[in-house]
């Protein structure tokens, strides 16, 4: 590692002081389960190391106006333990207990997860297809970002260098909703998915037909993405094995996978087409299971 200076403020206002101070030279670490492994490789040399160890208050689950907001500080173990995320939000709470291994989940943090932005991660794909936003704050304020609009690229987003994530709403979804992700492991459960696909799916419990449907992928892309052409395909329509297919096969087009150690292009395309199938008919039965 280079030489840099670690700084360890107590209060939130101390860390936007420090990095409207810093800025691009600054980064901030939370659990640092990513972070250190990039600064041991030499991938990231910051100047300024900013922890949040000793801050307090950024690590609640409250649920305000409709929607649950998840504190950034809160780590992934505390959040698939949460009693109000699996009465509002199960599958969040489902999605964050399959994440890596419980030593990661232990440190691992929900927003410094979003802010590392890597394409591979689980709890990005759902909270896509929940449909949630980010409040990212500076010394100028705060601001939401919905998070169809934060990825940017590889390890990108639109967080400024001055800003920081300090929490993320997740509305909680109308009756007649079910929700559902799955993903597949090409080897151990600490390993990134070869696809990750999160479904949510509205339905009329009067003709059971779909009136909202929300599909996120993850791993086919330089960002965790939506799928909106696949999710026009499913609204307005009844359950059908042909509509799944039809919608995972769109899906499929939307995607950009690259060839890894986990599968090639062309396979993390099919099976993308195969898992939306599959969190679709999860998702939709949830929804039908909770419309009766």
């Amino acid at each position: 590692m280079n030489p840099f200076a670690y700084h360890t403020p107590e209060t939130p206002e101390e860390v936007l002081t420090l990095l409207h101070e810093h800025g691009d030279e600054a980064k901030l670490m939370a659990g640092g389960t990513a972070l250190v492994i990039m600064m041991k490789q030499r991938l990231v040399l910051p100047e300024t190391l900013i922890s949040l160890h000793r801050l307090r208050g950024l690590d609640a689950v409250q649920e305000v106006n409709g929607a649950l907001h998840l504190g950034a500080l809160l780590t992934h173990r505390a959040a698939e333990n949460t009693p109000l995320l699996h009465a509002r939000l199960p599958v969040l709470a489902e999605t964050y207990r399959h994440v890596a291994t419980v030593r990661i989940r232990n440190v691992a943090t929900v927003g410094g997860a979003l802010a590392h932005a890597d394409p591979n991660q689980d709890p990005p794909v759902t909270l896509l297809a929940l449909d949630a936003r980010v409040q990212l704050t500076s010394v100028a304020g705060s601001r939401e970002v919905l998070l169809t609009d934060f990825f940017t690229d590889y390890y990108e987003t639109v967080l400024r260098p001055d800003e920081l994530l300090t929490a993320i709403r997740v509305p909680i979804p109308p009756p007649h909703t079910g929700s559902a992700y799955i993903k597949f492991l090409p080897r151990t459960a600490d390993d990134y998915a070869t696809v990750g696909v999160a479904a949510t799916v509205r339905l009329d419990p009067a003709t059971g037909t779909c009136q909202d449907c929300r599909i996120a992928l993850g791993s086919v892309g330089s960002t965790p993405l939506r799928a909106p052409q696949a999710e026009g395909v499913v609204r307005g329509q009844q359950l059908t094995p042909e509509l799944l297919r039809e919608a995972g096969a769109v899906a499929q087009q939307q995607t950009d996978p690259i060839s890894d150690t986990r599968g090639s292009a062309d396979y993390k395309r099919a099976m993308a087409g195969v898992f939306v199938r599959r969190a679709l008919e999860q998702a939709w039965q949830r929804a039908q299971a909770a419309s009766s």
